[in-house]
């Protein structure tokens, strides 16, 4: 199930929002996307049950400790772990929910549709954060083949 333009529009009014999935290796997926969305001046607060900081931000350790002005959380995580990390966030009352493309889980769309929540799910943050590079490009294919949201 794919999010429509509504629900992503919705959820990119959140400049403040938390990221689950980011590494210490500044070359995978998550970080990619936290350096992307800091460069267009969301506040990030990176999730990591390891570390304290990540990218010159303050970590939090898991959902639950997340502060109560945090309202949009964008979960980049293995399919096996999203659904976890879905439950904990809908139980936390996080309503504005940006499941990258190709990470839903198994009981992904049952938890949504238990839910209140808006969750953006089949999309890439990138094309909708102003895009560049590869990005860019794929964006561009999207709008010209009618899969980009409408």
């Amino acid at each position: 199930m794919k999010a429509n333009l509504q629900q992503i529009n919705a959820f990119l009014k959140h400049h403040q929002l938390a990221l689950i999935g980011v590494s210490r290796d500044p070359k995978k997926f998550g970080s990619q996307m936290m350096k992307h969305l800091l460069e267009r001046d969301f506040d990030v607060i990176p999730l990591h049950p390891e570390v304290t900081e990540l990218q010159g931000k303050a970590c939090v350790a898991n959902i639950a400790d997340l502060p109560d002005t945090v309202k949009a959380l964008c979960l980049a995580l293995p399919k096996d772990k999203t659904d976890a990390a879905l439950k904990q966030a809908l139980d936390k009352g996080i309503e504005q929910i940006w499941i990258q493309q190709f990470s839903d889980g198994p009981e992904t769309p049952n938890l949504i549709k238990a839910s209140k929540a808006n969750v953006v799910t089949g999309r890439c943050i990138f094309m909708y954060t102003d895009p560049e590079g590869f990005h860019k490009f794929h964006e561009r294919l999207n709008k010209m083949f009618g899969g980009y949201a409408s």
